[in-house]
């Protein structure tokens, strides 16, 4: 994007929206989950989120032909492990601190690098590998494995990190063919259809109805997050927008701190900041070569 059509503002709103659907998405989250099982919430989830899609494309196409794909499989395969991702990431909400699972979130970065090579052809170079030994370091810093247990949601927090990258590296080649609402509506629907495959062969729960309104909530933000984080890339460029999702660590932090009383823990904001950094420096010499 040309530094002159920049509009770091406009990006800076977008990207609190983003924040803040995150942080709603992730109280709902942990709410919903002391009744009905993750894969559950994603049935609920993805059944009102498919409606609210088919609703915004029906008022702004007037057809469903924006639906139509010839890249099935792309998406099969992208929605697999974005559901999940999304799973471990549902989990490992409810087992260890908001900020410890956000921090090992921001390793997802670093599985893309390291995955591209695979699956989109990419040289892995000496300044990739020098950003995920640093990556894994700041791993270290946030889990503390010695110092306090290692438990499944740090396990969680790190398949919810792999599967969302290789989840983005997917949606790269999907966009090269689709308009985003498509990708939302068959993001929505197959993973609605997982979700019921789940449930019905783990034993279906009904959530009670006061879960409706907080089900409703993780189908808004589950959109409005991805929707806003989007907004901010196009109106400005990713080098800015990514220093303003850091915010994110610390105000999901303050989250954890007011709603659930967790503990404020400075190796978690020193090893998110190390996972930051490393991104960032890898972004910044990314965009000299292309430059």
């Amino acid at each position: 994007m040309d530094s002159e059509q920049s509009q770091p503002l406009k990006a800076a709103l977008w990207m609190m929206g983003a924040i803040a659907s995150f942080s709603l998405m992730a109280v709902a989250g942990r709410t919903v989950q002391v009744e009905i099982a993750s894969y559950e919430l994603m049935f609920w989830r993805s059944l009102l989120g498919m409606i609210i899609v088919l609703a915004i494309i029906r008022l702004r196409t007037g057809s469903l032909a924006t639906i139509r794909t010839r890249h099935i499989s792309l998406h099969v395969t992208r929605n697999v492990f974005h559901f999940f991702g999304q799973n471990m990431w549902f989990y490992g909400i409810t087992v260890i601190p908001l900020s410890q699972l956000v921090a090992l979130e921001f390793t997802m970065p670093i599985w893309v690098l390291l995955m591209a090579p695979l699956f989109l052809g990419e040289a892995l170079t000496g300044r990739k590998l020098i950003v995920a030994l640093l990556g894994f370091i700041g791993v270290l810093i946030v889990a503390q494995p010695g110092v306090q247990p290692i438990n499944s949601g740090h396990l969680a927090g790190i398949l919810a990190a792999i599967a969302f990258a290789i989840n983005l590296i997917f949606t790269r080649k999907i966009m090269r063919h689709d308009a985003v609402l498509c990708v939302l509506f068959w993001m929505t629907f197959s993973q609605m259809l997982m979700g019921l495959g789940l449930s019905g062969a783990m034993g279906f729960t009904w959530p009670s109805l006061a879960l409706v309104p907080w089900l409703i909530i993780l189908a808004i933000t589950g959109l409005t997050a991805h929707y806003s984080l989007t907004s901010a890339l196009g109106l400005a460029p990713a080098m800015v927008v990514a220093p303003m999702e850091f915010a994110r660590l610390p105000i999901i932090a303050l989250v954890g701190v007011v709603v659930y009383a967790e503990t404020l823990d400075p190796a978690v904001f020193l090893g998110g900041a190390i996972i930051f950094a490393a991104n960032f420096w890898n972004m910044r010499a990314g965009r000299r070569q292309t430059s």
